[in-house]
């Protein structure tokens, strides 16, 4: 992160300047601290060398809060420190660090922040503000902090707009020549390179506006800039040539809910000088509450992902199907289990996951997550690199 220093020292500026009056209202300040613990172990032999069976970790996140002017203004401060035996794990990311005021019906955040986008389970097309974490988490749930001057505005008539600019691009991080997950060449980020000039300086424009009408939940998004995704170039050696494209993105994403059913869509188009596809991802949850009178709540998810680019897309969801079942035992530990996989009509290839968590004690928190790779086809481009990274983590979180 040290190429943001530049705008932390301004955003540093701007929120002194901004909050000469707190001491003359009261203010209400937090910390909080999150240590977690996990265990990686994967059951099949490397692919390739140096590669190990496990892996243990240890993260910290802090998180500092600060609110006055009766909550209408507020800072935010996360980092985030990983160790690992994959020497590419051990890192640290600055997870937010921003200004954020609201009056009446509008909302200006300046700084480090995170932003989530979708609706859908299996893969969040839209979701383009933040450079997911992959050295964090496989699926890209976890994502790196954005550099963004944020604007929203809202309207009980005609929904509302958020308007982003961010002034800085992050690179994804890749496993280590220890590490699981990682390609035949080990993949450094400082070897990725920019179709801009200007490289991760080139200023990135963003747009969604989101409303509801009766049981309809809609979302339009626009973005244009350094992709979130680096295009892969490979040669008949199978080296490996990466850089950022620029690209312009147009996303769609509703959400109609109808009692205990929820029916679920993403689609985007992106533009790029090297390609041009339509993606899309649309399903369903449905989801039985309070089965036997018990609290226990089962739902149950399928969804169908088509992405134009076929092999080339980085998922691997070309013509996929995603099927699932969440159930929440909705008692005093929180225990709730995610399960499902996802079947590529193309290639035959299977991929099964779990998810599990359950509280042990007050803020302490234990997670269960394991992927299984089944049968991943010669035609599979990337998931083939991972076709023996099969593994299960346990991970204990502390919070206090």
């Amino acid at each position: 992160m040290k190429q943001t220093h530049l705008f932390l020292f301004f955003s540093l500026i701007f929120f002194h300047g901004l909050t000469g009056q707190m001491d003359k209202k009261e203010v209400i300040s937090s910390i909080e601290w999150e240590v977690n613990g996990q265990y990686r172990y994967f059951y099949e032999a490397p692919q390739f060398d140096k590669q190990l069976y496990d892996y243990p970790s240890v993260g910290i996140q802090p998180t500092y809060t600060v609110k006055w002017d009766v909550g209408y203004q507020i800072f935010i401060a996360s980092a985030y420190f990983n160790w690992d035996r994959d020497e590419n794990r051990r890192y640290w990311d600055l997870r937010e660090f921003y200004y954020q005021k609201a009056k009446n019906n509008w909302e200006l955040s300046v700084g480090v922040k995170r932003i989530f986008w979708g609706v859908t389970e299996a893969s969040h097309l839209i979701d383009v503000i933040n450079q997911s974490d992959a050295l964090k988490s496989f699926d890209g749930e976890e994502k790196l902090g954005q550099p963004m001057v944020q604007f929203s505005w809202f309207s009980s008539n005609w929904g509302s707009l958020d308007l982003f600019y961010l002034p800085y691009h992050r690179k994804q991080g890749f496993a280590g020549e220890k590490g699981r997950f990682r390609f035949s060449t080990v993949l450094e980020s400082s070897a990725i390179g920019y179709e801009s000039e200007k490289k991760e300086w080139n200023p990135d424009f963003a747009a969604r506006w989101k409303h509801y009408i009766g049981i309809l939940d809609i979302g339009l998004s626009y973005f244009t800039g350094n992709g979130r995704e680096p295009f892969f170039e490979f040669d008949e050696q199978g080296n490996i040539n990466a850089f950022y494209p620029l690209v312009n993105q147009i996303g769609l994403d509703l959400q109609i809910t109808a009692g205990a059913l929820l029916l679920k869509f993403e689609s985007i188009i992106r533009k790029a000088k090297q390609q041009e596809f339509f993606a899309m991802d649309a399903g369903f949850e449905f989801t039985f509450s309070n089965v036997d009178n018990n609290g226990l709540d089962i739902g149950l998810l399928g969804e169908y992902l088509y992405d134009e680019r076929g092999n080339w897309s980085l998922t691997g969801f070309q013509n996929d199907i995603f099927y699932g079942s969440r159930v929440a035992f909705n008692d005093t530990q929180d225990t709730s289990i995610l399960g499902g996989g996802i079947y590529d009509f193309d290639t035959l290839s299977h991929l099964f996951s779990i998810e599990a968590t359950r509280r042990l004690s007050n803020g302490l928190v234990c997670s269960i997550e394991g992927r299984v790779f089944s049968g991943i086809s010669d035609e599979e481009l990337f998931l083939l690199f991972f076709k023996q990274d099969s593994y299960l983590s346990v991970s204990v979180s502390k919070f206090f």
